[in-house]
């Protein structure tokens, strides 16, 4: 799976967009990423568990996903939040039925 390190994700997210790549960014306000349909090419952006995602990034991808959770807990290690996202991308592209 290609990772990128970039110096400014808003400039990128614009660029990968103009490649036909559709942007998902995660935030506790967003579809819920079990609805996630990832069969094309998607990037997806995961924000750090203090701050999340830059406002200026969250208004340049394409869709918001949420990981819902019950309780006290308001959010995910980020590595665990993206493991959920890309095994929802598998499932999408790869149905179980």
């Amino acid at each position: 799976m290609p990772v990128a390190r970039v110096t400014n994700l808003v400039n990128t997210v614009k660029e990968l967009k103009d490649r036909g790549l559709w942007v998902f960014g995660t935030d506790m306000n967003g579809t819920d990423y079990r609805r996630f349909d990832a069969k094309g090419p998607v990037g997806i952006i995961i924000g750090n568990e203090g701050k999340g995602i830059s406002p200026l990034l969250k208004k340049t991808v394409d869709e918001m996903l949420t990981i819902p959770m019950i309780g006290h807990v308001q959010s995910l290690n980020a590595s665990v939040a993206a493991s959920l996202l890309m095994y929802q991308a598998f499932q999408s592209r790869h149905p179980l039925n």
